[in-house]
């Protein structure tokens, strides 16, 4: 089987019904699965590398975090079960580039995500690139997909996706275990792919976040904010004075007495007597703990083939760009800003962290995988 690329763009061909891509992955498992025994089918990696196609080396995954019934079927590399080389869509399989390539003059600049195909490229955007390959330096990051009714928008350049932000609407559940809603419209996940970085397209996002919510008193950006997202939100702030009073950095809800003005935060931190406090104050935010019913919620509805990923752990490929993804770290502003890269503003909904080496938060494994450049 080839790559079913071929000059055609994923993004413009995806089924636009999920019960269709379902019944689809599910049937072509199936015959995976009766086809063990014999002669295996070939996908070929644009490069020339063949790779056999085994159930050892493919997974479901869900497409949102709340609905468990509806999965993507990945393929990985069988020689690094951590690395995803294509995703099973239209009855065949698609590389993972591929998949966020239009050749829809229309998608220009941000565009709202509506539709189906549009959910999946958002999928592939933020599960596999964002939380993946060019992600946090945290190897121990794990990634949840968003819902299938988050609002985010996705910035389209020279024909294929390259970043994207989410937002919480005021008046949304903060999350499926309790009844408390956002009272204000919240900033929750905002990235932007590496070779797309240095480009101004952080803020221009931030901007259009803005520029989105102006009958709005207060907008909010999930807390912990990472050090590469400060960068960009003194830049934005300095541009865009006016909306100096508007930014906070807020914890679900939102109330009053959950908010930071980010502006004056800002100013307080680059005075002699604030960064001292700074160490502290990112030390903190790096060991706050994810919310458990996300964990949970994820847990359940993730489905493994067995033999198939492992944690990832150790060295890996992600050292130059540590503040591109969605956990707050603790560089220094010099190396990174969301132009390089970008950030996952709340680290509680991006990730789980280990309790010890090779320990995870709850009762079952999970798998990370990166995608090949």
């Amino acid at each position: 089987m080839e790559a079913a690329g071929g000059g055609r763009a994923a993004a413009d061909t995806l089924a636009g019904d999920p019960e269709v891509l379902q019944v689809d992955a599910e049937t072509y498992y199936e015959k995976l699965l009766k086809k063990s025994s014999s002669i295996p089918d070939i996908f070929s990696i644009p490069g020339g590398e063949e790779v056999k196609l085994e159930d050892s080396c493919v997974c479901f995954v869900p497409l949102y975090r709340n609905n468990p019934t509806c999965k993507m079927l990945l393929l990985t590399d069988p020689k690094d079960k951590e690395t995803v080389l294509a995703v099973y869509l239209n009855q065949c399989w698609w590389p993972v580039e591929d998949v966020l390539k239009t050749a829809d003059p229309s998608r220009d600049g941000l565009i709202s995500v509506q539709t189906f195909r549009e959910r999946i490229v958002l999928f592939v955007l933020n599960y596999i690139i964002f939380g993946m390959l060019e992600g946090s330096s945290a190897n121990d990051a794990f990634f949840l997909p968003h819902s299938a009714t988050e609002c985010a928008k996705i910035l389209w350049r020279n024909g294929e996706a390259v970043a994207f932000y989410s937002v919480k609407m005021k008046g949304s559940l903060c999350d499926g275990t309790t009844s408390q809603c956002y009272l204000l419209p919240v900033l929750d996940t905002i990235f932007v792919r590496r070779k797309y970085r240095r480009d101004g397209l952080g803020m221009k996002m931030l901007h259009d976040f803005c520029q989105s919510f102006m009958a709005e008193d207060a907008l909010g950006i999930s807390c912990p904010i990472s050090a590469a997202m400060y960068q960009v939100c003194q830049k934005f702030l300095q541009t865009y004075p006016e909306e100096q009073k508007r930014l906070w950095e807020v914890e679900a809800p939102g109330d009053w007495s959950q908010r930071v003005n980010i502006w004056l935060k800002i100013q307080m931190e680059s005075s002699p007597s604030g960064k001292a406090e700074e160490g502290s104050h990112i030390e903190n935010a790096q060991t706050s703990k994810p919310r458990q019913s996300d964990v949970d919620q994820m847990n359940e509805t993730i489905e493994y083939i067995p033999g198939v990923g492992k944690v990832a752990g150790g060295d890996t490929e992600k050292k130059d760009d540590t503040a591109a993804a969605g956990t707050l770290n603790s560089q220094g502003p010099e190396q990174e800003d969301l132009e390089q890269g970008a950030s996952n503003t709340q680290q509680c909904k991006g990730f789980r962290k280990r309790t010890g080496p090779g320990g995870l938060v709850g009762d079952k494994a999970t798998k990370q995988f990166r995608i090949i450049p």
